[in-house]
């Protein structure tokens, strides 16, 4: 890993994959900013230690991924060191598998991340496909995600997918830290937030494609101030130990 005082990034996600709209979308906004970012395919993620010396963990939309126990891994690193974290469309889920796998321990979770195949039986089609339509959202109020809209509590946000999850394991899984903070017009959960962590957050909706460089969707403005102060804390407390 680079030394360098700028932010390093990981997006992990295959790149490409699906032909999602939002990977090229990241390829032209973020050489713009003021940080470092590599793509972290999920066959690449074995171990915490691939993903050792990031300041920040973005799980970019393309599931299935080629590696979905690759994306629990980077999940779990996040979540456990106090990362800043996102995860956009399949990172979505891939951050509630993770919690109701590893955290709460639900059953219908165990194995998920190893065998794709347990995870159909807990999918279903949504209501309204989308393909890269606004829908709007139900925002929680006095949530983290609130205080990024600075207080709206109805917003409209793009969306980019046919597939979610069981209503019943999706109220079986917000259990503990974790809790969601936007439903669509149907009422099912579109994003979620972890208590106590710096920055843990996850959505269905995809900001990405209402980003640019010089006016960045305010979720992904929120998401990357906390990046650079990770890197910031991480470079102060490397030159103490020096």
């Amino acid at each position: 890993m680079s030394t360098s005082v700028r932010p390093q990034l990981a997006l992990v996600g295959d790149r490409g994959n699906h032909n999602e709209r939002s990977h090229p979308r990241l390829d032209e906004i973020l050489p713009q900013l003021d940080l470092d970012y590599t793509w972290v395919p999920t066959t690449e993620i074995d171990s915490p230690q691939v993903l050792a010396g990031y300041d920040g963990i973005y799980v970019v939309p393309g599931a299935p991924y080629h590696n979905q126990h690759g994306v629990h891994i980077a999940i779990q690193y996040a979540r456990e060191t106090g990362l800043p974290f996102i995860g956009t469309c399949g990172g979505f889920f891939s951050a509630l598998l993770e919690h109701a796998q590893n955290v709460i321990g639900l059953p219908q979770a165990q194995g998920v991340d190893q065998d794709p195949s347990i995870l159909e039986p807990l999918m279903m089609p949504l209501t309204c496909s989308y393909n890269g339509e606004k829908a709007p959202l139900k925002v929680k109020e006095g949530s983290l995600l609130a205080r990024i809209y600075g207080g709206a509590d109805d917003v409209e946000e793009i969306f980019h997918c046919a597939y979610g999850l069981q209503t019943g394991f999706m109220t079986d899984a917000e259990q503990g830290a974790l809790s969601y903070c936007a439903w669509d017009a149907d009422g099912s959960a579109r994003a979620l937030e972890l208590a106590g962590h710096p920055f843990f957050f996850g959505c269905l909706f995809q900001p990405e494609l209402s980003s640019q460089a010089d006016d960045l969707h305010p979720i992904l403005a929120a998401y990357l101030r906390e990046v650079a102060i990770s890197a910031a804390e991480d470079r102060k407390a490397r030159a103490v130990h020096a």
